[in-house]
């Protein structure tokens, strides 16, 4: 799987609306069932948020069956779903205790109950659960990003070209594919408004995000599950997690992903004991094929400047932010001006249940998904090596974050050391292939 083959056959599908217009007949609910059924496969916040937006939607659709790792976070959102104030969901709502499951091999119980599975947990596991789910024939929606190394994104390739062959939807969560303001920008860019696009700017700024303290009698596999976010194994680092956005609108702008990268990062401010082993900065430079050079910035520090968005500069003008473009002058050539743009991350659960109602075979998002987070993980191999990383030598890593064993008595693949702190990457020393 190298470069040549991303941008081959992935360009058709970077707009998120692979088959649209195409009359293409998936494996819809079989004939005569009513209604759709749907899985959550993992139930924290976005989980939960998902289902949420997949029981909104105009389609007949009922949530039949939940898991996680962790029982209370099943029971936690199932009441979040049966409770929520200003919508009742409940009549959509059919899952009896006997239907919440828990532990490491509770998917297994979900996926053969529904018709479409949300995949939510922690994006480490996300390989193995989409798997699952195309082998055994079912509609996906499936949170970004869809692996924390190289080996989870090649398996994510092999599951993602099985569903198409299968006709079965598969729709990621790189919302900003559903949003409009986004559409109509970047068809603009594609269309030449600002000429040949030579630079890009992406960001991630931001506070950062939760941390959850080791509790008393937890073992190590627990505590780094409750505190996902801070292992690479099951985040990604932050680059991989959130700035994933960012950098997947880069290559959507571009056609493709980048053909290198360098940069550089480390950690300042977020350095506590329960921060893991994860970076607070990445900066990183991303060459593309054309000569285009993306700079891209993310970052976990309060107080200092935020900004969440993407820019692009051309050879007649400049796209500054999404929505808006300028000539070299600086004239206004186009700016989005709907103030009712429609929620995005309802658009794209909207869009995935019409086509499973009408048996239509629309989205092929997993192929795009891999390459986002392929390049999220080639920015953080830059940054905690130091060194230029090429797209072919990362794509080919066959250096695995996961553990060996999935229980809680298990290790896993990072120990903290006799002051419970973990190795932090070290570039000029630190493998990343």
């Amino acid at each position: 799987m190298d470069r040549r083959h991303f941008v081959r056959t992935t360009t058709a599908t970077l707009g998120g609306l692979s088959f649209v217009g195409q009359p293409r007949f998936a494996r819809a609910q079989p004939s005569g069932r009513d209604p759709i059924r749907v899985g959550l496969i993992g139930c924290g916040g976005r989980g939960t948020g998902a289902a949420v937006q997949a029981l909104s939607t105009d389609q007949d659709v009922q949530l039949v069956a939940m898991a996680d790792a962790f029982a209370d976070n099943v029971e936690s959102s199932y009441q979040t779903l049966t409770t929520l104030e200003d919508v009742d969901l409940t009549p959509r709502i059919d899952v009896p205790p006997e239907r919440r499951y828990s532990g490491f091999d509770a998917y297994r119980q979900v996926i053969p109950q529904a018709d479409v599975i949300i995949l939510a947990t922690p994006p480490g596991f996300r390989p193995m659960h989409f798997q699952a789910a195309v082998d055994a024939g079912k509609h996906v929606f499936m949170e970004k990003p869809v692996a924390t190394d190289a080996p989870g994104v090649r398996s994510v390739l092999e599951s993602a070209e099985k569903a198409k062959a299968n006709r079965l939807n598969v729709v990621v969560g790189l919302q900003r594919h559903y949003q409009q303001i986004y559409r109509e920008w970047v068809d603009r860019l594609h269309a030449g408004m600002i000429g040949d696009i030579v630079l890009g700017r992406v960001y991630w700024n931001s506070g950062g995000v939760w941390v959850r303290e080791r509790q008393p009698g937890q073992t190590e596999m627990e505590y780094q599950m409750r505190n996902w976010y801070y292992f690479n194994w099951l985040c990604g680092d932050h680059i991989v997690e959130q700035h994933i956005h960012n950098i997947d609108v880069a290559n959507w702008v571009l056609g493709g992903p980048p053909v290198r990268a360098q940069g550089q990062g480390g950690r300042e401010v977020r350095n506590g004991i329960d921060h893991g082993e994860i970076y607070d900065h990445h900066f990183v430079e991303f060459t593309y094929d054309s000569g285009a050079t993306v700079l891209s910035q993310c970052r976990h520090m309060p107080d200092c400047m935020d900004r969440v968005s993407e820019a692009f500069h051309g050879s007649n003008g400049s796209a500054p932010e999404p929505g808006r473009i300028v000539s070299s002058s600086g004239h206004a050539l186009f700016e989005y001006d709907d103030e009712e743009d429609p929620n995005p991350y309802q658009v794209e659960h909207d869009e995935l249940f019409a086509a499973v109602a009408a048996g239509r075979f629309e989205y092929a998002d997993g192929e795009n998904g891999a390459v986002a987070t392929m390049t999220s993980i080639l920015g953080r191999m830059a940054t905690y090596s130091g060194r230029v990383v090429e797209w072919d030598e990362a794509m080919a890593s066959e250096l695995s974050l996961m553990p060996k064993r999935y229980a809680w008595d298990a290790p896993p693949p990072v120990l903290p050391d006799a002051h419970g702190r973990y190795a932090i990457p070290v570039p000029g020393s630190t493998r990343v292939l």
